[in-house]
């Protein structure tokens, strides 16, 4: 089962097919099966965002273990921890740089397994695209992001 990220923004961010021979992101449109996933957005335009590996799955994320809540599990790779945190910092730097173009002050992002497309969001939380960046952030499994790519005022 694979871990799956969707954008919500005010335009269509250009589409871009997943390419084995390229690390860009790819970006497509909502299918049948897929669709149902919109509810859970004020976006007008709902994408499937794809990392390195077609899927989610290369974006950092982080799952529920046994449907407990209060306990979070890392993902484990095959790959060892050098090649894992450049894959993550790829992937992570590629979404903000595709998420950026589309002008928005603000970008919904929600992150499920794929095939739970009518769950609803577990939280929501607001946050920069900085914090995205950290190397320590991982997607939560279920978690709504309202990101913003605002930098706070200094007063």
């Amino acid at each position: 089962m694979c871990f799956v990220l969707y954008a919500g923004t005010s335009a269509p961010i250009p589409r871009r097919k997943w390419d084995k021979d390229t690390r860009a992101l790819s970006v497509e449109s909502l299918t049948d099966r897929d669709a149902s996933i919109k509810v859970h957005f004020r976006s007008p335009e709902v994408q499937y965002i794809g990392s390195t590996s077609k899927c989610g799955c290369d974006f950092p994320h982080a799952m529920f273990q046994n449907f407990g809540r209060s306990e979070i599990e890392f993902q484990e790779q095959a790959r060892g921890d050098a090649e894992r945190a450049s894959t993550d910092k790829y992937n992570k730097e590629a979404l903000i740089d595709l998420l950026r173009a589309s002008g928005d002050r603000v970008v919904e992002l929600y992150g499920i397994w794929d095939g739970d497309f009518a769950e609803p969001p577990e939280m929501q939380e607001s946050i920069t695209a900085e914090v995205i960046l950290d190397p320590t952030f991982r997607f939560k499994e279920r978690r709504f992001y309202k990101v913003s790519f605002e930098s706070p005022q200094m007063y």
